[in-house]
């Protein structure tokens, strides 16, 4: 990635593995990539620490999640042989071997998050007088949406799990970008004009963010 106000190489190693190299004005492919080569010890310890820091326990009878920005405990419960792991107001039903309920939860999740978020979506979209072309949940692994130019959201089924505060903020992040495509302070602006507390939810998801990965 080429920035102009950078001034030196920059490495960041993304929560997937994935790794970005900010190029300053004036730099080349080639002394990015001699960058990359010179680093590639730390690129490896840096991915290795990511994956042990951001690797979620196992979910579950007992284990606890998060859900609309609380901690809920799984509590799984057999009648007549049907077998149920409820989370908050939340309930599913699982096999009666199943060890590993985070399949069965996530699948729950999904389609909790195409309910509730899509008309989130819709009524705060109407409050700012947007349209959307259309909306979609997905499991993303380094965003929590995006916001095509034709006008189509993706949402990361993991803003359920958020402060309704916080997930707002995302929504109206991607909302915004109906308007202006970029990030740029005019972009900003917007976003400020309709969540005025927008930098507290940016700091939330730096230090909680990623434990929902």
């Amino acid at each position: 990635m080429r920035t102009r106000r950078a001034r030196r190489y920059i490495i960041r190693v993304r929560p997937d593995g994935s790794v970005r190299v900010t190029v300053p004005r004036g730099g080349s492919r080639a002394e990015a990539s001699r960058f990359l080569d010179t680093h590639a010890d730390w690129i490896a310890r840096e991915r290795d620490r990511m994956s042990q820091t951001h690797r979620t326990p196992e979910w579950t009878d007992g284990a606890a999640l998060m859900l609309h920005g609380e901690l809920v405990t799984i509590q799984v419960s057999e009648d007549k042989g049907r077998c149920t792991a409820r989370y908050g107001n939340r309930a599913v039903r699982i096999p009666a071997d199943a060890t590993d309920l985070r399949p069965y939860i996530q699948a729950d999740l999904r389609l909790a998050a195409r309910q509730e978020l899509g008309v989130r979506l819709h009524a705060l979209a109407e409050q700012h007088q947007l349209r959307v072309a259309g909306f979609s949940i997905r499991n993303q692994r380094s965003r929590w949406g995006s916001c095509s130019r034709s006008g189509r959201i993706a949402l990361n089924y993991r803003l359920l799990q958020m402060p309704p505060a916080v997930r707002d903020y995302v929504l109206l992040h991607e909302l915004m970008h109906l308007k202006q495509q970029n990030h740029s302070q005019r972009f900003w602006r917007l976003v400020e004009s309709v969540c005025p507390d927008f930098r507290s939810a940016e700091r939330w998801l730096k230090v909680h963010g990623r434990g929902l990965l």
